[in-house]
């Protein structure tokens, strides 16, 4: 369970998927982590190019193996959307378990040269490490727009998807699939969902022959995810729905404990809130039972009265 390639083929065996779950400071680190022990599921943590700078690419890199080394669990480090060689080698040497190498801005050869460059490039580096391409427009940003873009037509076809794989010999896809990066703010107000292509995802997997990953998973309809995963997607990337969740349980935190001053007193109900989300998402993507509105509301309420105790 400590081989990223074993955890996907795994999941895939099993019909589960991947969480991956994007971290900018501590808070997010130790939701996502504690979240996975709990549930005791491999997890996938990522890190965007903004995210690395912020935190530090070879940092970040420590503190998740010294997660893994430590509690001896499957939790994976991936450096998220890599626009240029020298961050994807700036990655890889750092130690990350993978790559995202996103050229889809680009012609789609341009594109597939660009991506054959680097699986070379980081496989001579670290010939374990998981390399993946993206093809396709799912739009930019891990944020809340105010309308969702339409990127209908720019889909990734199985015949697309057959040929960047054969020929840059990466180890991950990532098409378009009707996913989208960020959320709208009805998304957010959860007066609307995003929806998959479920039939083309299918047909991917099987021209790909390949795992699939599906970025921009947040906003997505429940019942989509589902369908999706079993359709053949092994990773799936959760980000703003976090970011959401993190100024939440902030603001919470800075109106619960009005008059504190003491970061370890506030942050642990940032560390809830995300907490949450994490585990209801990890419950999806494993089979596993949710957990009833009342419930999460009870265990918020014991982490508060847990920094009350404190």
């Amino acid at each position: 369970m400590h081989d990223i390639r074993n955890v996907l083929e795994l999941a895939r065996k099993s019909g589960a998927a991947v969480g991956h779950f994007n971290v900018a400071d501590l808070v997010l680190l130790k939701a996502v982590f504690s979240s996975a022990q709990e549930l005791d599921v491999p997890v996938l943590v990522g890190a965007s190019e903004g995210e690395r700078e912020f935190m530090g690419v070879r940092q970040i890199a420590a503190l998740v193996r010294s997660l893994r080394e430590e509690s001896d669990f499957p939790v994976f480090l991936n450096a998220d959307h890599t626009h240029t060689l020298e961050m994807a080698i700036e990655a890889a040497k750092a130690g990350f378990d993978s790559v995202v190498f996103d050229a889809s801005a680009l012609p789609f050869e341009e594109n597939a040269h660009q991506t054959k460059g680097v699986v070379g490039a980081l496989k001579a580096i670290n010939p374990a490490i998981l390399v993946e391409g993206e093809i396709g427009n799912i739009g930019t940003g891990s944020e809340i727009h105010q309308f969702a873009p339409d990127l209908s037509k720019y889909l990734t076809t199985p015949a697309e998807a057959k040929q960047f794989v054969e020929f840059t010999g990466v180890d991950v896809l990532a098409p378009a699939v009707g996913n989208m990066h960020g959320m709208s703010q009805k998304m957010v107000e959860g007066e609307s969902k995003k929806h998959l292509d479920i039939e083309r995802i299918a047909q991917i997997r099987t021209a790909a022959r390949v795992p699939l990953t599906l970025h921009g998973g947040s906003g997505t309809d429940d019942e989509d995810l589902r369908q999706a995963i079993a359709a053949g997607i092994s990773i799936v990337h959760i980000n703003t729905e976090l970011r959401v969740a993190w100024r939440s349980g902030l603001e919470e935190g800075l109106a619960t404990e009005a008059h504190q001053v003491v970061p370890y007193k506030i942050l642990p109900f940032a560390v809830e809130s995300v907490k949450q989300v994490v585990l209801e998402r990890l419950r999806l993507f494993n089979h596993r039972p949710q957990v009833p509105a009342r419930e999460k509301t009870d265990a918020a309420s014991t982490a508060r009265e847990r920094q009350e105790v404190s």
